[in-house]
């Protein structure tokens, strides 16, 4: 299966503003693209994402984006990062897209949280139903039958998985799977008991935080956005 790495999924429509351009052509482009946030570049280089409400504050439209005090410069994924690190990171940030940097460290597009999660595949039933799993393993130890029975035996089923190599270690691979339950406590400690590292999770399970809760409710929200 391939992986679905940033660089896969950069969306083509969505454009970069320049630190020389105006506020007023910032709160159009939002606008006009139907997004919350925006990259702004100095040359090829992001330093950070303009949004409506920092527009608020500045009522001269011919005001340069560099005179604004830009956040979010560190809410950026590498080319050749897992789709899952760019939805974790959009949360973590209650950002919309999420910039993506080549190999040498400069600007090669945005990725949406909504393409991403297109990409992995559309979420059945109604929202709030549903999660997503990410195992680490040895390549050795990888065979999607035997962690599909153990999902299984735990009344759940997996929708669809994707492998990639981890970017540390390329003798380990990191497995993402959706599942049809929002229940994943029984599901993560049998796959832990067989020596199945979980690397990550959204879930809508009771048992988690309610930071974990609202992590995976703002996951959902993304899904129409």
């Amino acid at each position: 299966m391939s992986a679905l790495l940033a660089e896969d999924l950069l969306n083509q429509m969505i454009p970069p503003l320049k630190s020389t351009d105006t506020t007023a052509k910032a709160a159009r482009w939002l606008e006009e693209f139907h997004v919350n946030q925006l990259p702004v570049l100095v040359g090829r280089n992001y330093r950070g994402l303009i949004t409506g409400n920092d527009l608020a504050d500045y009522e001269n439209p011919d005001t340069q984006l560099a005179e604004l005090p830009l956040r979010y410069a560190d809410a950026h994924v590498q080319h050749d990062q897992h789709f899952y690190r760019v939805m974790e990171l959009a949360i973590q940030n209650r950002i919309q897209l999420v910039p993506v940097l080549d190999e040498q460290q400069e600007y090669a597009g945005v990725v949406t949280v909504s393409d991403a999660l297109a990409a992995f595949g559309p979420v059945p039933g109604p929202a709030g139903q549903g999660s997503i799993l990410v195992l680490t393993m040895e390549e050795r130890d990888y065979s999607l039958s035997q962690i599909s029975r153990y999902v299984e035996e735990n009344n759940a089923k997996i929708l669809s998985a994707h492998v990639v190599t981890d970017e540390h270690d390329p003798f380990r691979i990191r497995l993402t799977l959706r599942l049809n339950t929002d229940n994943m406590a029984r599901i993560t400690a049998t796959l832990e008991r067989f020596g199945y590292l979980v690397s990550a999770q959204f879930s809508g399970t009771a048992a988690v935080s309610e930071d974990e809760q609202d992590r995976f409710d703002a996951l959902l929200r993304y899904l129409s956005v």
